[in-house]
């Protein structure tokens, strides 16, 4: 096991592990407990009552927080004549067709989210293996494969982040950094608490958010109570 370091150790001393806190309080803990030297994103992740072996309790989606992420997503946009046109007038980063395809293929990298309209999906597809694992690949249910590049692109930019359950039930999603006011991480915790409560599958059985807590990069995690948000 990883010994942690001494700033941790201090910090984990300041949060009750049993505890479960408001909103706000658990908001200035993590603030309180982030030490590093530079601007930690402040992550949630929610344990939900879900078996993602099933079809039909898969949970995947995307939402534009209200405050954005702190963090600037270079978009690279799969488009071709008007449409890649339109991604450029958008503010993408990389817009391209096969010269694209080809370089992501040759192990490029220098981009954090995928679009791609649906007519460019049957040459994308061939970067399953590559984009897949890296959790890249343009998706209709995140809103990553659309003619509506424009829109898109502008989402994407504003602070849109995708959320995933996992094999074990669990999702991550940023919320912004240490950095931002406490009013803002709040409004974008609530935004994400609020989507998934929306996304609960009708198989789900029993308790949907089992629970959720905040953490900062470098920080321990910290209970929240949410039971009073509603779908």
């Amino acid at each position: 096991m990883a010994k942690k370091g001494k700033k941790y150790v201090d910090a984990l001393k300041l949060v009750d592990r049993e505890k479960v806190y408001d909103v706000n309080e658990a908001i200035e803990l993590v603030k309180k407990t982030s030490t590093a030297k530079f601007d930690e994103t402040v992550e949630l992740a929610a344990r939900l009552g879900v078996d993602p072996k099933k079809a039909d309790q898969q949970i995947r989606g995307a939402v534009v927080l209200p405050n954005g992420t702190g963090k600037t997503q270079r978009v690279l946009v799969f488009a071709k004549g008007d449409k890649a046109k339109e991604a450029e007038a958008a503010g993408a980063d990389y817009v391209g067709e096969d010269d694209m395809i080809n370089k992501v293929n040759q192990g490029w990298f220098d981009f954090d989210v995928v679009v791609a309209t649906p007519d460019m999906m049957a040459q994308v597809g061939r970067l399953g293996r590559v984009l897949g694992p890296k959790g890249l690949m343009p998706n209709p249910k995140t809103g990553t494969v659309t003619f509506d590049v424009e829109k898109a692109v502008n989402e994407i930019k504003a602070g849109k982040v995708e959320y995933r359950v996992d094999k074990s039930g669990n999702i991550h999603v940023p919320i912004g950094k240490v950095s931002f006011d406490s009013e803002k991480l709040a409004e974008n915790l609530q935004t994400i608490i609020e989507t998934l409560l929306k996304a609960k599958p009708a198989a789900a059985k029993g308790t949907y958010m089992r629970n959720v807590s905040i953490a900062a990069t470098m920080g321990p995690g910290v209970k929240v109570n949410v039971s009073g948000f509603k779908m």
